[in-house]
């Protein structure tokens, strides 16, 4: 039987995650959204392109304005992108009340039908409404993952690439903390072939990079003036599903709860875990540096206050 995929969601973020994913072969695809016609017909559009690329799997969408859910039971991953989008001028922080709502009247609505499922959660600010899912869910801690230090990893060695003029595929950067602008990207442990950064990035450089990445989102919401990322995010949600469907024990920058690792308990906090079929199976941890922790705590303050807001 194959694998089962739900997006909620069906933006731009969300509707290209189910592309990447569809096309990819990973697993049948369902796109929901509250509108109606619109996931249908996206849907339609990305079953219609299967025969070409040879993707055999199948995608559907539904409306869920009715709050009717039916289509996405026994779902073996649902990734959560609904929510209001980031405009310019918007902290993400900005975002905390609305979006929460919708992430309560989604969570509550998609669990009672895949209790076994495994939460990604992608909507805005990502880290709390992380904290948000878990609580409503009643999930364990390792099947609620947020997506952030895999999309802030990938812009960082985009950076770098173009600043080093080398394949990408020689870049391996390192992004932990909130999915914010306290964002802490680790240039000595972010290598190429191997190499540490720090031996090839003068320091005003490297720290202008740095500095780029941890306004990446904000660079690209100025930019479109209204919307927001949703090539990158997709390529990094995509990443994370094909790592859970075929349990690659992959290890990747995800936000997931703490429990005292890095010094941080009772937060969504990106940091490196291995993901598997069980989800968030293992957090690594790595030895930082005073200034490394120091940036880290000073992240986890600002995901903190977030959550505090919401009561939890």
């Amino acid at each position: 039987m194959r694998k089962k995929v739900t997006v909620v969601g069906g933006g731009f973020v969300g509707s290209t995650t189910a592309q990447r994913i569809h096309d990819a072969g990973l697993a049948d695809v369902v796109l929901t959204d509250i509108l109606e016609g619109v996931p249908a017909g996206k849907a339609l559009d990305m079953a219609e392109s299967a025969p070409i690329i040879g993707a055999d799997v199948r995608a559907i969408g539904i409306s869920t304005a009715s709050g009717d859910y039916k289509e996405t039971a026994n779902s073996d991953i649902i990734v959560i992108t609904a929510g209001f989008p980031r405009k310019p001028g918007m902290s993400r922080d900005d975002l905390l009340k609305a979006n929460y709502d919708v992430i309560k009247a989604v969570v509550e609505a998609v669990v009672k039908l895949s209790p076994n499922s495994i939460l990604i959660i992608v909507t805005n600010p990502l880290d709390a409404m992380a904290h948000a899912a878990l609580k409503i869910s009643g999930f364990p801690k390792h099947r609620v993952i947020g997506m952030a230090g895999v999309l802030d990893s990938a812009r960082m060695s985009a950076f770098v690439a173009a600043e080093l003029g080398v394949s990408v595929e020689n870049v391996h950067s390192f992004v932990l903390g909130g999915h914010g602008d306290e964002m802490v990207p680790l240039a000595r442990y972010s290598t190429v072939a191997g190499i540490p950064l720090p031996e090839l990035i003068a320091k005003d450089k490297l720290d202008a990079i740095i500095t780029r990445t941890r306004k990446g989102g904000a660079e690209i919401v100025n930019l479109l003036k209204t919307g927001s990322a949703y090539y990158a995010p997709s390529a990094a949600v995509a990443e994370m599903v094909e790592a859970i469907l075929k349990d690659k024990k992959k290890i990747l920058p995800c936000a997931v709860y703490l429990e005292g690792e890095y010094g941080i308990k009772g937060l969504f906090v990106g940091v490196p875990v291995k993901l598997g079929s069980r989800g968030a199976e293992q957090i690594i941890e790595i030895k930082l540096t005073p200034e490394e922790k120091s940036a880290l705590d000073k992240s986890a303050s600002m995901v903190r206050e977030l959550v505090s807001v919401l009561g939890f």
